[in-house]
């Protein structure tokens, strides 16, 4: 069974309910241990007292806030448990929203929210109630030593949860300002949307996959068979002076990859035809 990363009850309006989340996805890199260069020894982390100048068991820490210069407030775990907002344990719908209303800038996590057996019913309730209506809930939760605003969103599986950024924590000031309106030839306005229907299809995310992650990992077979390594070829790229030949060019390109893949996908299938009756 997944680990638990979060339990108590959902609230909808005086109805509650016991339910539990798990993680949805977390990011799988190929992870590297840090090494002594000299022997290739494992490094191990060590808290360090820089006044007494000497290395520190964990029993030996407690938490600390910086009030001033070289002043801190020492917090206790038991005093942060003691002070937890009543999300820790109920997570409290406060209203619905449409999912269009919310901008994707603010999504942070996500989470499988999943009721306890004694008690489903509530759950495929409000579940199926937010399939028709097409409303996601939006609460309140608290976990990991932060409360979150969340939304919860219906899917073919259940509910799914999306912690989400505060509006204060958007760093406003990274935004890029948008330029001085630019007025557009018809023909490159033509063309540009022409691009995108070409390239446009269903979205599927099995049909991605981390390149980067599969270069390392033959990166890392190379040399355990001490054979050359390769550097890979990185694309020359230049600003566009000529957007209108650009984009005819993209298009040829685009058009030419398409029936290729057709032609490779139609021989395929005679292929599988042939075998069949084979």
């Amino acid at each position: 069974m997944p680990a638990t990363v979060w339990k108590g009850y959902l609230s909808f309006g005086l109805v509650s309910f016991p339910i539990r989340l798990f993680a949805a996805a977390r990011p799988e890199p190929i992870r590297f241990h840090l090494l002594h260069k000299k022997d290739f020894s494992r490094v191990k982390e060590v808290y360090y007292c820089a006044l007494e100048d000497k290395p520190l068991d964990r029993a030996e820490i407690v938490k600390g806030y910086e009030s001033g210069k070289d002043e801190y407030v020492v917090i206790e775990p038991g005093e942060l448990k003691k002070i937890a907002p009543p999300t820790a344990t109920v997570m409290e719908i406060l209203q619905f929203a449409r999912m269009e209303e919310i901008d994707p800038i603010l999504l942070q996590n996500s989470y499988y929210v999943a009721p306890e057996k004694a008690l489903s019913r509530p759950y495929a309730l409000l579940l199926e109630a937010m399939r028709q209506t097409k409303y996601n809930a939006i609460a309140k939760i608290a976990m990991h030593g932060r409360e979150h605003i969340a939304v919860l969103r219906p899917s073919g599986q259940g509910i799914v949860l999306h912690t989400m950024f505060f509006v204060e924590e958007l760093h406003a000031m990274n935004q890029v300002k948008p330029a001085a309106a630019e007025r557009f030839d018809a023909k490159e306005l033509a063309l540009a949307k022409r691009l995108i229907e070409t390239l446009a299809a269903p979205f599927r995310p099995e049909q991605y996959h981390d390149e980067y992650k599969r270069r390392v990992q033959e990166l890392i077979e190379k040399k355990q068979k001490g054979q050359k390594i390769t550097p890979a070829k990185q694309p020359r790229k230049a600003p566009v002076i000529d957007i209108m030949t650009a984009l005819q060019q993209s298009l040829a390109r685009t058009a030419a990859a398409q029936h290729s893949a057709g032609s490779a996908a139609s021989k395929r299938s005679v292929r599988s035809r042939k075998a069949k009756t084979a």
